[in-house]
């Protein structure tokens, strides 16, 4: 299926799948997927497990390169040459638990050599949580570890979101605020691509809705953002 979603919505392209496979072995986890996505809108991608939705998204950040077609961000770039411009997270969280929240994105932010990053205290804020809090990350909830993840995503200030189940294992009060911060990130043009197996959680803030199966994309539908 191919959805040409900026076109038909006559705005700027984020980013663009031309027909892309990704093949291990003789399995296809992406089977030609044709999709654009429009600048500072935000995507929920839906389906089964195995239906293609991470390895879309690691496709996307530059971390897996397409076996056939081609993936353009930012007005024709490799995702590989502008991955500082990509915000990936990951269904795991990718911290250090013996460290500090802070600590954490301090080292981080090291890894990002030539680009200004935000402060980690900022960081934190900007995810509601608190800088100051001098505690061991083995020791945060579920929520905050997923707060303290998004910090991290968001330290070089990243204009495409892609984020792999975000409201995993967060309470309800959790997963609103999280829902709330994304809004705001949104309004603040940020292209945002959610998958998600709880898709009320996204509901309140998908431009569009996008449904995978077996490695391609099955279905699109437009959202009825409310935030």
């Amino acid at each position: 299926m191919n959805v040409p979603i900026s076109e038909a919505a006559g705005s700027a392209l984020c980013a663009r799948l031309d027909q892309v496979s990704k093949l291990f072995g003789s399995f296809a986890a992406l089977r030609q997927v044709s999709v654009d996505l429009e600048a500072g809108r935000c995507y929920m991608l839906l389906g089964e497990n195995g239906a293609g939705k991470s390895t879309l998204l690691r496709t996307l950040a530059g971390l897996l390169r397409p076996t056939f077609g081609t993936v353009k961000v930012f007005g024709g770039h490799d995702p590989h040459q502008v991955r500082e411009r990509i915000g990936y997270m990951s269904h795991a969280p990718m911290l250090y638990d013996e460290l500090t929240a802070q600590e954490n994105l301090r080292y981080f932010a090291a890894l990002y050599p030539g680009r200004q990053c935000m402060a980690p205290a900022q960081a934190l804020s900007q995810v509601g949580l608190d800088p100051a809090l001098n505690r061991a990350l083995g020791q945060y909830s579920q929520g905050m570890r997923q707060r303290t993840s998004l910090a991290r995503v968001l330290l070089p200030e990243p204009e495409l979101l892609l984020l792999d189940e975000p409201f995993s294992n967060m309470d309800v009060e959790s997963a609103r605020q999280m829902v709330e911060l994304l809004a705001g990130f949104r309004r603040g043009n940020r292209t945002i691509l959610i998958t998600t197996h709880q898709r009320e959680m996204a509901a309140p803030i998908a431009d569009w809705v996008l449904t995978m199966h077996a490695g391609r994309v099955q279905s699109l539908q437009e959202g009825r953002p409310t935030l």
